[in-house]
C-alpha cells in the first residue's frame, strides 16, 4: 500500500509540474553577437551580461573572446565590451566584479572600469565551463574534460569534486551547490557526496537557474529548455534541435521571470517569459 501511495504521488507531482508551466517568447536580439556562450542577468547593473567565444572552435586560446552588454529590452549596447579573452563561457559576479570561465583560468573584470584586473589560472585544469560564487564570494568552477569542480577561495583554487563524467552547470543557492553532470542533476551541501535530483536530460546539460525555493530552469546546449523540481519531477518547456538551434548557458530575471536563452551559433540572446 505504502509503495502505491508513493507511486500515485509521484505521478500526480510529474502531471501537475507538467500542466503548469510554459515559456512565452518576449524578443530577440539582432544575431550580431559572435558565438554567445552564456548570459548573466546582473540587477544592480540592470544589464544583460553576454559572453562571445567568436570563433569556429570553442575551446581555442586564440584571444578574440570578449564580454557583451545587452539591455533588458532586448537592445545590443555593446558587443565587445571588454575583450581579450579566448573561449569565454559562464561567468559570476560578486561585489562588482564578473569573473568568468575561459579555457584554464578565471577572469576577473572590473565591471565599473570595463577591464580585465586579474587572471587566476587553475593548472591542472582542462576546459573551465560554468560559474557561480556563493554568498561568502567563494567561486565554484566546473572542468567539463576535466572532469573536475574547482573551489576559489580568495583567488586561490583548490580541488573541490572529482571523478564526474562531463560537469557543466553549477548554481550556489544558500549553502547547497546544484550540478549539471551529462544530463544528471545533483546537489551538494557541506562537502556532502553528491545527492541524486533526476536525470534523463540529453543534448549536454548547460546552464541553471532557481525559478523559487524548489524550482529549476535546466538548459541543454544542443537545444532544449527543462522546468525542474527538488523532488525530481520535469517538463519539457522548448525543444529547439529540429531547428538546430542551441540553447548554452542561460541567465534569468527572478524578479520578471524572464529566462535569457544564448542560442550559440545563431548568434542572439532569446528573452522567454516563465509561465
Amino acid at each position: 500500500m505504502k509503495k502505491l501511495l508513493l507511486t500515485l504521488f509521484a505521478l500526480y507531482t510529474f502531471y501537475t509540474i507538467q500542466a503548469q508551466h510554459k515559456l512565452v517568447k518576449l524578443w530577440e536580439t539582432d544575431s550580431i553577437l559572435k558565438v554567445p556562450e552564456s548570459v548573466l542577468f546582473s540587477i544592480k547593473h540592470n544589464v544583460l551580461f553576454v559572453s562571445n567565444i567568436d570563433g569556429k572552435e570553442p575551446w581555442s586560446k586564440d584571444g578574440k573572446g570578449s564580454i557583451g552588454k545587452v539591455g533588458l529590452d532586448g537592445k545590443i549596447i555593446k558587443v565587445d565590451w571588454v575583450t581579450g579573452l579566448n573561449a569565454p563561457k559562464g561567468m559570476g559576479l560578486y561585489k562588482n566584479k564578473l569573473y568568468v570561465a575561459d579555457v584554464t583560468e578565471v577572469v576577473v573584470i572590473d565591471i565599473a572600469k570595463a577591464m580585465i584586473i586579474k587572471r587566476i589560472l587553475i593548472d591542472s585544469a582542462q576546459t573551465l565551463n560554468d560559474i557561480t560564487i556563493d554568498k561568502k564570494g567563494v567561486v565554484f568552477v566546473s572542468d567539463s574534460r576535466g572532469r573536475k569542480i574547482y573551489k576559489i577561495t580568495n583567488d586561490v583554487p583548490a580541488l573541490h569534486i572529482t571523478n564526474l563524467k562531463r560537469p557543466n552547470g553549477l548554481l550556489a543557492n544558500s549553502d547547497v551547490l546544484y550540478v549539471l553532470d551529462d544530463g544528471v542533476m545533483y546537489r551538494s551541501e557541506k562537502n556532502k557526496p553528491l545527492l541524486f535530483i533526476t536525470d534523463g536530460m540529453s543534448g549536454g546539460t548547460d546552464g541553471i537557474e532557481n525559478i523559487n525555493g524548489k524550482d529549476f530552469i535546466v538548459s541543454c546546449w544542443a537545444g532544449a529548455i527543462w522546468y525542474v523540481n527538488a523532488n525530481g519531477a520535469k517538463q519539457l518547456l522548448l525543444d529547439t534541435q529540429a531547428q538546430k538551434i542551441n540553447s548554452a548557458d542561460i541567465g534569468y530575471n527572478p524578479k520578471k521571470k524572464i529566462v535569457y536563452v544564448p542560442t550559440f551559433w545563431n548568434n542572439t540572446v532569446v528573452a522567454y517569459g516563465v509561465e
